[in-house]
């Protein structure tokens, strides 16, 4: 059959349209993305004004034709802390659901990571042993634990490169005691976690999902996304520590022009480059590899999962 997975995130509303069926890898058929960053549109109350919620419909109402014009039997429909987190979540979601038909499910940040998580197991298989996968989204960060296909610890932390870039990086270039002060607060959060974790001992493989280690991949030397997904991209803590003072010193404009980064995540890309250092730091890991599926997938494998045999 083919689904819609419609995932309305704090940088971008994408429809990710797939072949799928039970015990069979989803196909990837056709991408719709567009660029709505609901975090920077909320105002000081934490609200969504009524010019981002005008946007979030009306960009739904493209990926449903989106949706209609591949065939899409099913479209499943989720938003994460953009929408989780503004105070007229309700209001916001009433008027989707009233102008679009497109009743949203608002994860919260412990099922993203558990999604997440089953992405990552299902990607490598039961051979990767003990999985720390690790996911930077435009709202939070995700970490998640375990052997099975359900994590053993799951956390979500307010570290989105998207929310800190609006929050504490308003230079451009920003200003370096800005850069220290946020490192300081991210490993500050991170930190508070890391005995959950610990406990389970070290993990046999660490994993990282996202545009934003994907693209701090790309910048180390990792392949192009051009080169298919089955080629290993691996980024190292070592990398890292050396990209980190680089991004700093430059403009949006100048990280836009690196290889494989985008001009829309570009201003975000420090902030979110200090959030993996501070993560693979804190959690021992000098090196993680780049998972191609992440919570769309998991999203889809979950439904899969739970779809009436005959």
């Amino acid at each position: 059959m083919r689904l819609g997975v419609l995932d309305i995130g704090s940088n971008t509303v994408h429809l990710l349209v797939v072949d799928a069926h039970p015990g069979a890898r989803p196909q990837p058929a056709h991408s719709h993305k567009a660029d709505l960053r609901l975090a920077e549109l909320l105002d000081e109350s934490g609200a969504i004004g009524p010019h981002g919620v005008d946007r979030l419909v009306s960009t739904v109402l493209d990926a449903l034709q989106a949706a209609e014009d591949k065939g899409c039997e099913e479209v499943l429909p989720f938003a994460t802390s953009a929408v989780r987190e503004a105070t007229n979540a309700d209001a916001v979601l009433s008027r989707v659901k009233a102008e679009t038909g497109v009743d949203l499910t608002v994860l919260t940040g412990e099922e993203e990571a558990r999604l997440t998580f089953l992405a990552a197991r299902r990607w490598f298989g039961w051979s990767a042993g003990k999985l720390l996968v690790i996911d930077i989204g435009g709202g939070s960060l995700e970490i998640a634990y375990g052997i099975d296909e359900e994590p053993d610890a799951a956390v979500s932390l307010p570290l989105g490169a998207g929310r800190l870039t609006a929050s504490l990086l308003p230079g451009d270039p920003p200003d370096p005691l800005d850069v220290k002060s946020l490192r300081r607060h991210v490993r500050t959060e991170i930190a508070r976690t890391v005995g959950e974790f610990s406990r389970f001992g070290r993990p046999d493989h660490i994993v990282a999902t996202s545009k934003t280690f994907k693209q701090l991949a790309r910048i180390a030397g990792a392949a192009r996304s051009a080169e298919g997904l089955y080629i290993q991209r691996v980024l190292s803590r070592a990398s890292l520590v050396d990209w980190v003072p680089k991004l700093s010193a430059m403009t949006a404009d100048q990280r836009a022009a690196l290889p494989g980064v985008s001009p829309g995540r570009a201003r975000q890309l420090l902030a979110g480059a200090l959030v993996a250092e501070g993560a693979m730091d804190l959690f021992g890991a000098e090196e993680l590899e780049i998972c191609p599926w992440a919570l769309r997938e998991g999203v889809i494998l979950r439904w899969l999962d739970h779809l009436p045999t005959s």
